[in-house]
């Protein structure tokens, strides 16, 4: 089984510093890999994913993962706009622990212009990361949508991961326009998507997997099992449940497929678009 989305940190080398207000004060502490519980969970393998837009907490996520044989992937981050991306990107890979960086991710949600991943210097940087065969995680909002199915159908030879669903609107039970829209990026064979992030979109004190079944469905439907990643999105879940918890829920919203679909959900489609043997 993978997780094919956690992170980690240390506030006393770099602040978060989008874990602000009581809402997320339970995340305003440290979360080492030791503290991850993916063996008690069955996980025998993770993808460590960047939380913040600094230069150097990606070589630190590269060094942590060379050390550590349950993290067997990282997404880090680089300035996508930068006319060095290309060798930038290139000279993380030399670093130690740089065989391991297997994609790249930026903010997106928290950019003020819907269409900045329809920019042309963006795409000339996500056209680098894909030449050096790297995929790109998409962490959108639903309004970001379109502009992420016009730059994936524009460079079909990137490999996307849409994360967490781009965050629908569970906690209001409202399925449109999101769920068209992720129809839409489904459409292209370049796309993947993660089953994370739900239970933090949902009240976070009285969800239900009931409340995170119709945006598995449509996710479901739309991309195929042979195209959806469980991730835990660990620790920011612990906003809303424990990890046993979300391991659970994601099993409950699978439990119709058949082994084989399961099989690939849980660490198929994790492995092959991640490279992971």
């Amino acid at each position: 089984m993978i997780d094919a989305h956690h992170h980690v940190w240390d506030l006393s080398v770099r602040d978060q510093e989008w874990i602000t207000g009581p809402d997320l004060a339970p995340l305003r502490r440290d979360f080492g890999i030791e503290d991850l519980p993916a063996g008690a969970n069955g996980v025998t393998a993770t993808v460590l994913v960047q939380t913040v837009t600094a230069r150097e907490e990606t070589p630190e996520l590269l060094a942590l993962a060379r050390g550590h044989d349950l993290i067997a992937a990282v997404v880090g981050w680089t300035d996508l706009t930068a006319p060095s991306v290309a060798d930038d990107l290139a000279a993380l890979r030399a670093l130690p622990g740089g065989d391991l960086l297997r994609g790249v991710r930026h903010q997106v949600q928290g950019e003020a212009d819907p269409r900045w991943l329809c920019r042309a210097d963006v795409r000339a940087g996500l056209r680098a990361a894909g030449e050096q065969g790297l995929v790109y995680e998409l962490l959108t909002l639903p309004h970001q949508l379109p502009a992420a199915i016009e730059t994936a159908a524009a460079l079909p030879g990137v490999s996307f991961v849409l994360d967490h669903c781009s965050k629908p609107p569970v906690a209001s039970g409202e399925l449109e326009p999101w769920a068209g829209l992720v129809r839409g990026l489904a459409a292209l064979p370049n796309v993947t998507c993660k089953l994370s992030g739900l239970v933090t979109e949902a009240g976070r004190d009285t969800w239900t997997v009931e409340d995170l079944r119709p945006y598995a469905e449509v996710v479901l439907e739309a991309f195929g099992p042979d195209r959806v990643m469980f991730g835990s999105d660990w620790p920011v879940c612990l906003l809303a449940a424990p990890y046993e918890r979300v391991v659970e829920a994601a099993r409950a919203l699978v439990a119709g497929l058949s082994a084989a679909e399961r099989a690939e959900v849980f660490g198929g489609v994790a492995a092959r678009v991640y490279g992971l043997g």
